[in-house]
């Protein structure tokens, strides 16, 4: 194989972007198609099977009404506290006895999976935030495990009940899932789906339909090209057709 070859073989196997470009062109219609259509059906099975959940938050300040933060020691205490109240906080005893308190009919590993409970940044706060289908059920979780957190807390710190910051309120709107991110993320896919498909047909083509085919495959020139017309077409189609009915 001689050098001319090998500029051959490297031509080939360059990708041309303004090739790219002209063939998605080409078929944008077919592509902007395809992505409506799947944005519309990520849309629709948005809004008719997935549930949605409604989220709620309420929060305690770590604290009791007799601590007092007076110095580096008490701030370094704060700090120390929050990480105890998050593991209390999904603990069993607690979990457990928000489940009896309400009367859910749900076990410890499915109401911990619905938990979260988090400390702000900069702070001296415990957030405790619920997600469930039902928003006036995610607001009591949120709620009860505030009262009863705090209880624990007192107990097992041996001090005073924490006070309660804000109370949970039934969410109006559901946090998730989102319509307009899965109906965004159903026409992105369509449209890469579209051309993709538009690529790899392109690209598995290997007949040569005109002179540029004949220049970048075969690395010859021409010296001229005969045009089909129409009416050449149209007759030599009745000439077949008479040549297989004789037949």
């Amino acid at each position: 194989m001689n050098n001319t070859d090998f500029i051959q073989l490297e031509e080939d196997d360059e990708i041309d972007f303004a090739e790219l470009f002209f063939v998605l062109k080409k078929n944008i219609i077919a592509i902007a198609l395809c992505a409506i259509i799947g944005a519309t059906a990520a849309f629709a099975y948005t809004i008719n099977f997935m549930t949605p959940i409604y989220t709620s938050s309420s929060m305690i300040y770590i604290f009791s009404k007799t601590t007092s933060i007076t110095t580096a020691a008490d701030l370094q205490l704060g700090s120390q506290l929050t990480v105890d109240f998050e593991i209390l906080g999904t603990s069993r005893p607690v979990l457990e006895k928000v489940i009896m308190n309400l009367g859910l009919d749900t076990t410890y590993e499915d109401l911990l999976h619905i938990v979260d409970i988090e400390n702000p940044k900069d702070s001296r706060i415990i957030k405790i935030t619920v997600e469930n289908p039902d928003p006036d059920l995610a607001a009591d979780i949120a709620n009860e495990i505030a009262d009863v957190l705090a209880d624990r807390v007192a107990q097992v710190i041996d001090t005073d009940k924490p006070s309660s910051v804000e109370d949970a309120v039934p969410a109006k709107l559901p946090s998730k899932p989102s319509t307009k991110k899965n109906t965004a993320m159903g026409f992105m896919a369509g449209l890469l789906l579209a051309a993709g498909v538009v690529l790899v047909r392109y690209y598995s083509d290997n007949t040569i339909k005109d002179e540029d085919d004949v220049r970048k495959y075969l690395g010859l020139g021409t010296f001229a090209s005969f045009p089909l017309e129409d009416s050449i077409a149209k007759d030599k189609g009745i000439i077949n057709k008479k040549r297989k009915h004789k037949s």
